[in-house]
């Protein structure tokens, strides 16, 4: 797929205070017709793809939108079209949103998104749109510390957690889980536990998180796996991730960490490109903080992961 073939698509999802998201059903006459989809249009001859948001979204919504978020990058072969759908996520917009064009709208929670028929390149938006910016990575190095650790990271209003405890025996494992698990629910955080640990338990959180070596060993998604995440290190497994159906990958490492400072991180170069090759949301991982965020939005990824910093 050439990218001067693909046609170049403008999409906002956007999010009002309460967290929910605007879709609008396509027209029933048009390409994909009937299904629903994230607000936005193809870009005009001169314009950026924020300008084109900007302008669809008012035609489309009768809103402005004051700033946005780059959220994701799709590329997708249609049957006939090959489309480049450039996505934000828009939080900060003025003016109420109204079909301007007789379009029906809807604003969903998050979680409600899977219940629409979408077109098939708007997947990884959907999975995208659910996906905080940032991803922790709950150690257990300090056993003692790892229950005040997930209440520090629930406070700090964290939503997305992988459990990678190594060193709990299985009985500790399972102890831990059963109180960590619900805990995660009420602050309405999701809980994944590493693939390294689960072997054999019956373990009860949100999804696994698939170190490279489980995901290579895969050749179809695990059956009945609410979230499925994976390691990454080159394209050849961010690849392997995106055809077996991975939700989300984490890339490292980007920066070399503390921990091992001899090892030298891609860069965010590297970062960049790898992300561009594939349609999934993608987190970067080694010598991320929060001052980081930004960054991996604006060159594809969908945030940070991280062990130590998000703990502050």
């Amino acid at each position: 797929m050439h990218k001067q073939n693909l046609l170049p698509v403008a999409v906002g999802v956007i999010k009002n205070a309460a967290g929910q998201i605007l879709i609008a059903l396509r027209n029933p006459t048009l390409h994909q017709g009937g299904l629903w989809e994230f607000p936005g249009g193809k870009l005009e001859t001169g314009e950026s793809a924020f300008q084109a948001l900007v302008r669809e979204l008012k035609e489309e919504l009768d809103i402005d939108v004051n700033s946005a978020t780059p959220l994701i990058t799709i590329r997708h072969q249609y049957p006939k079209i090959a489309v480049q759908l450039q996505v934000f996520l828009v939080e900060d917009f003025s003016g109420v949103a109204k079909s301007a064009e007789g379009q029906p709208i809807a604003w969903v929670s998050p979680s409600a998104l899977t219940d629409f028929a979408f077109p098939a390149a708007n997947k990884p938006i959907i999975i995208a749109a659910q996906l905080p910016a940032t991803y922790a990575i709950l150690d257990d190095s300090q056993p003692d510390a790892l229950w005040g650790n997930l209440q520090i990271l629930l406070a700090k209003g964290v939503k997305l957690i992988q459990a990678r405890l190594k060193r709990l025996s299985a009985s500790e494992l399972e102890a831990f889980i059963a109180k960590a698990y619900p805990l995660c629910q009420q602050h309405q955080a999701l809980l994944l536990m590493n693939s390294a640990v689960t072997a054999g338990l019956p373990l009860i959180t949100d999804g696994v998180h698939l170190t490279s070596h489980d995901l290579l060993a895969l050749s179809a998604r695990p059956a009945a796996c609410r979230w499925l995440a994976a390691s990454c290190h080159n394209l050849q497994e961010l690849q392997h991730a995106q055809r077996i159906g991975v939700d989300f990958a984490v890339l490292a490492p980007v920066l070399a960490t503390p921990t091992h400072p001899e090892r030298q991180g891609m860069g965010w170069d590297v970062f960049t490109d790898l992300v561009a090759q594939v349609n999934m949301p993608v987190y970067a991982l080694g010598g991320m903080g929060l001052a980081d965020v930004d960054k991996a939005c604006s060159v594809g990824g969908q945030g940070i992961a991280a062990i130590r910093s998000l703990l502050g």
